[in-house]
């Protein structure tokens, strides 16, 4: 199911309404409120149903977004929506492309023949890396469904996280393209393991807060989860090798590229120097 109620324009639910009212926040930010409560209210009467239903113990449910918080709270580049980390949808900082991952089943029962065919770790977090093209092959591995041949899998099957453990052959790595115009234009970033690297194809381009972007821009998230501490400068190597890496996978994904007005395209490029 897919809810719209937490993006723009954010429209208040009058059903909720009155609680977040004199509470010093915009009126856009008490909307949002009521937005999230309503979702909120929305998920529990699904479950209920589920059970009245009697079909609850067969019933996976995935809670995620699809990328960071649009909520109406600071700018792009604060630590406000997205709390504890920077930024927000749209953006090149984790705030922008993080999400939460809830998944449950409806009526947990460990005699259940189908949630032992995917065990799911109760009140437990897994901070390995995951995304949303992980949904694909693990519901037909909860469903014991063989993937169509001619169908390409880009995903991971997430069972062994789920059941809380580190999958340790899967590569921890994510990568965010966009060469286009947005909240922040003409970027990719590229993650792997405990390392993030941001190229901007256009650093001179100011973003809306009339700075200007830095070409290069890395980041240790484990030392650094706020990307407050650009280390571009002072680790040319791992920047090096972090820029490899996301050139070779942007390839291998057959990806499109910043084009200027001349029609020349524009692909991110290994730094020789110090930055």
């Amino acid at each position: 199911m897919s809810h719209y109620a937490v993006h723009g324009p954010f429209e208040s639910d009058p059903r909720f309404a009155q609680r977040y009212q004199n509470r010093g926040k915009s009126k856009q930010a008490q909307a949002f409120a009521t937005l999230v409560e309503g979702m909120d209210k929305s998920l529990g009467d699904i479950v209920t149903t589920l059970e009245q239903l009697k079909i609850a113990e067969n019933t996976l449910i995935l809670f995620l977004g699809d990328n960071g918080s649009d909520a109406p709270l600071g700018n792009n580049d604060a630590i406000a929506s997205s709390a504890p980390l920077k930024g927000k949808k749209g953006t090149s900082w984790e705030g922008g492309m993080r999400a939460p991952l809830i998944v449950a089943w409806a009526k947990p029962n460990s005699k259940s023949a189908m949630q032992q065919q995917l065990p799911i770790a109760q009140n437990k977090i897994n901070n390995q890396i995951a995304t949303v093209l992980d949904i694909y092959p693990t519901i037909l591995s909860a469903a014991s469904v063989k993937n169509p041949n001619a169908q390409v899998i880009d995903g991971v099957n997430l069972a062994k996280q789920l059941s809380g453990q580190i999958n340790s052959s899967r590569k921890n790595s994510f990568l965010m393209h966009f060469p286009h115009q947005h909240r922040h234009s003409y970027f990719t970033s590229y993650r792997f393991d405990d390392w993030k690297v941001i190229y901007h194809y256009k650093p001179d381009t100011k973003n809306k807060n009339k700075k200007k972007n830095k070409r290069y821009q890395l980041y240790n998230l484990v030392d650094d989860p706020t990307e407050s501490n650009d280390l571009a400068s002072s680790q040319p190597n791992k920047l090096v090798q972090m820029m490899t890496s996301m050139i070779a996978e942007l390839a291998s994904q057959n990806a499109q590229y910043p084009i200027d007005e001349q029609g020349q395209e524009h692909k991110p490029a290994i730094p020789t120097t110090v930055i």
